[in-house]
């Protein structure tokens, strides 16, 4: 299947996440982002060192910038369990914007076609990193990083192209 594209819509889909009263739930994607502009960021895994350290940081630190020129959700998704993805979430006891979503087993990351085999490092089928920005569903901006790069799909990114 060929990557999510600008112009192509987000398909729904059900992701775990612990809700601010620590209870786990189901969400979907659609109930999240259907009449509103967000920003749907995705990384290779959880604990590791660009996606603690540089990716999702900046998302934090940016996320302020980002609500002022109008983005109403910043949506996290990573291939990992709800679990691990709230412990990962407590990392960052300054986040008060960015929603730490689980896509256990990448069904959601294969319908957005932009699954990454990392079976030779050990670590099974994860997302590429990317960042996309959506207004009431439509993709607006599409920033999929190739390989392990980390140059397109930061949150300076998507704030240059708000």
């Amino acid at each position: 299947m060929a990557p999510i594209s600008v112009g192509d819509s987000l398909p729904d889909g059900q992701l775990g996440w612990f809700d601010e009263n620590d209870q786990l739930q189901q969400v979907s994607i659609h109930s999240l982002a259907a009449g509103k502009k967000v920003i749907l960021f995705g990384v290779p895994g959880a604990f590791t060192p660009t996606c603690s350290n540089q990716h999702v940081p900046g998302f934090i630190t940016q996320a302020e910038q980002l609500k002022a020129k109008g983005v109403d959700e910043i949506l996290l998704i990573s291939v990992n369990d709800p679990f691990v993805m709230k412990a990962w979430a407590k990392t960052y006891p300054e986040n008060k914007h960015v929603k730490f979503l689980a896509d256990g087993v990448g069904t959601y990351t294969k319908a957005l076609g932009l699954e990454l085999d990392l079976t030779e490092k050990g670590l099974g089928v994860r997302s590429r990193r990317f960042a996309l920005l959506a207004d009431n569903l439509k993709v607006t901006v599409a920033n999929i990083e190739e390989g392990g790069q980390f140059t397109i799909s930061g949150a300076e990114e998507i704030l240059k192209a708000l």
